[in-house]
């Protein structure tokens, strides 16, 4: 009885003692040890966190965290000649590549969201904003119940324009929606009189109209319709890679590098245009940073 109760005790130190090493050799930490490349999806127009400069190259506040990543996985992996491949993504296309791999990890400006977490999961929370309205200060539109029978642009893919509805000054007024391919595309039809409003978080429509040749000619509409936390979007059901990117992000959370990153994207001029958003960094970015975590908005 002695012997068969030594033998399970030890199979079973045997089975705990590889369980790390089964867990690593699965989901997306195996595919990139199969392939020596991790693929990166990247937006093309989501300034400052993820957008093409001059030469077309993507980059961006989510790009350098991600780059840290990259890093993270080459020592990790014992890989230092990993082969990093940058993928095009849209708002519309972005869940369903992640999903069938062919991205890694998805850099841009996404919201973690209970809905999305049904479907993809996130890393620890790198932003947080604000979903605002957007019009031209000559529209005369001043607050929500002002956008009543009037054309308003939203990106494919997104449910901002949704939230209009949700608040009480626009649980009743009814609108048309024009779709735009990306954000730019988006705010495109506003400067262009084709919308008379742009629905989606401020920091983004800060950056597009900071990049517009007339900035002046745009202000945002009083109300907030969410707060949203932004995270790397990544596989869900893939512990061992989520467990890379959180303990790189919260290392540059805790070392304060994040802090400096924060002050080069939002704070700084940056390409291609030399503006400086002159975004300071909110109280509940500050929270998220102090105490790191991938709550997603209900």
């Amino acid at each position: 009885m002695k012997r068969n109760i030594l033998a399970a005790a030890l199979a079973l130190a045997c089975a705990t003692a590889i369980q790390p090493a089964v867990a690593q050799d699965t989901g997306t930490l195996k595919k990139i040890a199969e392939t020596k490349t991790l693929t990166i999806g990247y937006r093309e127009s989501s300034v400052p966190f993820s957008y093409l400069d001059n030469n077309q190259k993507p980059i961006g506040y989510s790009m350098d965290l991600c780059w840290k990543v990259v890093d993270a996985v080459k020592a990790k992996m014992k890989m230092p000649d990993l082969k990093v491949e940058l993928q095009p993504v849209t708002s519309a296309n972005r869940i369903p590549l992640l999903q069938n791999g062919t991205i890694d990890m998805e850099c841009g400006s996404t919201t973690n969201s209970v809905k999305r977490q049904e479907q993809v999961a996130f890393g620890n929370t790198t932003f947080v904003t604000n979903v605002k309205v957007v019009v031209k200060k000559s529209s005369g539109i001043k607050s929500l119940a002002d956008l009543d029978g009037q054309p308003i642009a939203t990106t494919s893919g997104t449910t901002s324009v949704q939230l209009i509805k949700q608040h009480e000054k626009g649980a009743n007024i009814n609108f048309k929606e024009i779709y735009g391919k990306d954000h730019a595309e988006s705010f495109l039809l506003v400067a262009n009189d084709r919308a008379k409003a742009f629905v989606m978080d401020d920091i983004l429509i800060a950056g597009l109209v900071a990049n517009s040749p007339n900035p002046g000619e745009f202000m945002f509409l009083p109300e907030v319709l969410r707060t949203e936390p932004y995270g790397i979007m990544l596989r869900k059901d893939d512990a061992p890679f989520k467990a890379v990117v959180d303990t790189t992000l919260n290392g540059l959370m805790k070392s304060g590098e994040v802090n400096k990153l924060y002050t080069k994207w939002f704070q700084s001029t940056i390409p291609p245009k030399n503006v400086n958003l002159n975004f300071p960094m909110s109280p509940e970015l500050k929270a998220a940073i102090a105490n790191p975590n991938d709550k997603g908005v209900e």
